[in-house]
């Protein structure tokens, strides 16, 4: 299969290390604990979006204000006392109180499990064709926590729903799906800390770049970014591996990132693309 070779050799070929230099994944790579590769990847993975020296700038200043283990600091933090370390913390949709809620909603989600992973496993159905369900349900366990001891009542504004996006409302969860590709993957600059999951069970973080060579490979025939685009794009890449499909994540968004795919078929670009005799 001469497409799975292009991809394949792709795939041998990227440079995780430079890659990890321009990646949130550096973050988590800081540490050395589980717990705290743990929590630190939660946080880079949601804020992650956007210009990437804006949004590693922000997750800098969160990790910094934690100390050495952003484990312990998550398990003991007080949203009276320490809130004051976050002060004037914010970035775009996501104002200072909802940074400062989504660090408070782990403390409690970690006081009550231990871990996210613990969490994550509660939903999760080793019979399901991916981690749909369990997604759905970790996240409404996290919205669950009572917000008014940061918004003064029970509230959940746009800018905290922000960080915890649901399948169930048709997102496509890229920035959920990164960190769980982070946790589950055991290979190249993934973790591989949560022991539970199969690879293939993961779906891919569909970005902007993915969506448009995925389209034009054929590997979805959907317009819209949204999950069941995502799931229809990782269920072809099972054809290549049915393994491990999501280390095909870096061959398609090394292609869109270096601005080779435009996302348009029969333009100039196309005339030197390697992927020419398979475009849709």
């Amino acid at each position: 299969m001469q497409l799975k070779n292009i991809l394949d050799k792709f795939y041998r070929e990227y440079d995780f290390q430079e890659r990890m230099r321009l990646d949130p994944i550096e973050f988590p790579h800081r540490y050395k604990d589980p717990r705290d590769i743990e929590v630190s990847g939660f946080i880079a993975a949601s804020l992650a979006y956007g210009r990437v020296d804006l949004f590693k700038t922000v997750i800098e200043k969160i990790l910094m204000a934690m100390g050495r283990s952003p484990y312990e600091f998550l398990l003991d933090f007080d949203a009276k006392k320490n809130r004051k370390l976050f002060q004037g913390i914010s970035y775009r949709f996501n104002k200072n109180e909802d940074i400062i809620c989504m660090i408070f909603i782990l403390h409690k989600i970690l006081k009550k499990y231990s871990s996210l992973e613990d969490l994550f496993m509660k939903f999760y159905k080793p019979h399901a064709l991916n981690i749909r369900e369990a997604l759905e349900g970790y996240v409404e366990a996290m919205l669950n926590t009572d917000t008014s001891i940061v918004y003064a009542k029970d509230i959940r504004p746009a800018g905290l729903l922000q960080f915890f996006p649901s399948p169930g409302k048709g997102s496509t969860c890229k920035r959920s799906n990164l960190f769980l590709r982070w946790m589950v993957r055991d290979k190249d600059i993934d973790f591989g800390i949560w022991k539970g999951i199969p690879m293939n069970k993961l779906v891919i973080p569909l970005d902007t770049h993915i969506a448009k060579i995925s389209k034009c490979l054929g590997f979805t025939s959907r317009n819209s970014q949204d999950w069941k685009t995502a799931v229809e794009i990782t269920e072809t890449l099972k054809k290549f591996d049915p393994e491990d499909p999501l280390k095909y994540d870096f061959a398609l968004c090394h292609h869109g990132i270096s601005g080779v795919c435009k996302g348009k078929r029969e333009n100039e670009a196309c005339k030197g693309c390697v992927f020419k005799g398979f475009l849709s």
